[in-house]
């Protein structure tokens, strides 16, 4: 049988792919961006990241190149960032020129550059004006939105209180005493916590970060061209989003019928009466899908990250026990038993601060950051990063850096501490980002980790049979999200 055929076909495809190799190579040493390893033709650096290991692989990868260097997602070049220094001279010095919104392919099947998370230019900066300046009318750094918050604390004590010392995965009822605080910005009131609606929605929400923060959501983010068309678990986000826009968009219809121009009730009439004003202007960001993302991003925002952090923040005092027997001795001495905490208490309370903000560092929540992208061709450290370029701040990496933190591997209150023991800042405390693209919701997101901390650890003491130590303790540091190991605790009554 002749098989000279078979020899020859083989032949070409291997000309042809060293030729494809060499054009790639040289096209690819011919730009002046930063350095990094060889891309493969068409896969990028996907070889180069361990699966299920993403941020792991990112980190080594700086250790070997540098703090700033260059990765191919695919046939896409995206300049990774990972030190303080790196990311404060992008972020805050050249803040203009980094202000973009990158590609996040497993969010951007839903978004499509939707929402004040995910727009760019004047659409993105009227959303975010526009959102600050509602979230503000509603509370959000003022004694409206503490109101709130204490009166879902004292919701959840009571909602503790019914497991009368029963071990319980606090998951559920974190996210839901969080998440109650953006209903009642958003749609204007709060969910009993057995409500099934609530449930469901809630479970879809962390379905989609989770899902992201897998090794499918990885691989999505790195490959969209393939895994767009590759059968898998990734293929449940857009499923899970649809089903929360339905959810929205019921509330935004139950709004209309009743919405008042002079006297919005919530964020959706607001948005509502704007469209209104504006729906002569076919140019204005304020239209339904607008609207739909944007709430869904202060979901996804202000939701997951907050009780997350309180996750790894009980899970932390369970290792720690000495540190909450401080807390509770602050508490006790500054608070007392009979009456709440406030804010206001907040600036008599340094070590629970430098707690809060050291269970923020070492959680570390978003390790990756949302990726930021460059408005035009920009020059960095010597090097030419082309308009459109996808930028990856790594947060991990600024909240992990020794030139910022004495341990920077372990828990330790003393980072946020004067010798005198009065609460002091630090340049290197970046879990909400910096810069144009700072997350909107950090003065809101701080009162809750305060004001459900301490609400917390003033009616109860923390305890768990499950035999934690402390490398319990330690981000898994997988993907987009980072997740605390599941545990089991009990709150005995004080």
């Amino acid at each position: 049988m002749d098989t000279s055929w078979l020899w020859t076909l083989l032949l070409c495809l291997l000309i042809s792919a060293m030729l494809i190799y060499s054009t790639w190579n040289k096209m690819y040493r011919k730009r002046n961006l930063p350095p990094g390893p060889t891309p493969i033709p068409l896969f990028g650096n996907v070889m180069q990241i361990k699966r299920g290991e993403m941020v792991k692989s990112l980190i080594e990868l700086g250790k070997k190149y540098g703090d700033i260097y260059t990765l191919y997602f695919g046939p896409s070049p995206v300049v990774i960032l990972c030190s303080y220094r790196a990311i404060k001279e992008a972020l805050i010095d050249q803040a203009e020129e980094f202000s973009g919104r990158g590609a996040i392919p497993s969010f951007d099947q839903y978004f499509q550059g939707y929402g004040v998370v995910f727009t760019n230019g004047e659409e993105w900066k009227n959303l975010r004006r526009f959102s600050l300046s509602t979230l503000r009318n509603f509370g959000m750094g003022k004694r409206g939105i503490e109101e709130r918050i204490k009166e879902e604390a004292q919701f959840l004590v009571a909602e503790i209180k019914s497991y009368k010392e029963k071990p319980f995965d606090p998951t559920n009822i974190l996210v839901q005493c969080v998440s109650n605080v953006i209903c009642s910005v958003v749609f204007g009131n709060r969910f009993e916590y057995a409500n099934k609606d609530f449930q469901n929605l809630l479970s879809l929400f962390q379905s989609v970060f989770q899902e992201t923060s897998s090794s499918w959501g990885q691989l999505l983010n790195m490959l969209p061209a393939v895994m767009n068309h590759v059968p898998g678990p990734h293929k449940n986000i857009i499923r899970d989003m649809n089903k929360l826009e339905d959810f929205v968009l019921q509330r935004v219809k139950e709004n209309e019928k009743t919405v008042d121009p002079n006297s919005p009730r919530d964020l959706i009439d607001s948005f509502l009466i704007k469209m209104q004003q504006e729906n002569k202007n076919p140019t204005s960001p304020f239209h339904m899908k607008n609207l739909i993302a944007t709430i869904l991003s202060i979901f996804f925002a202000g939701t997951e990250t907050v009780s997350t952090t309180l996750r790894h923040g009980f899970l932390i005092l369970l290792i720690h026990p000495e540190i909450e027997a401080k807390l509770q001795e602050e508490i006790d001495r500054v608070v007392g038993q009979n009456r709440s905490p406030t804010i206001e208490d907040r600036n008599k309370m340094p070590y629970t601060d430098a707690v809060i903000h050291e269970i923020q560092r070492l959680s570390d929540v978003i390790p990756m950051n949302v990726p930021h992208l460059v408005t035009k061709d920009t020059k960095f450290r010597g090097y030419t990063i082309p308009k459109g370029t996808n930028i990856y701040p790594l947060l991990c990496a600024v909240l992990r850096d020794p030139e910022q933190f004495d341990t920077p591997s372990k828990f330790n209150p003393n980072h946020f501490l004067d010798d005198k023991g009065c609460f002091k800042s630090n340049d290197g405390f970046m879990p909400f980002s910096t810069g144009k693209r700072i997350c909107l919701g950090e003065g809101l997101a701080r009162m809750e980790l305060f004001l459900f901390l301490t609400n917390i650890l003033q009616n109860f003491k923390l305890h768990s049979e499950s035999g934690l130590t402390e490398d319990n303790i330690a981000p898994k540091m997988k993907g987009f999200a980072n997740y605390p190991t599941s545990y089991q605790l009990s709150f005995i009554p004080r």
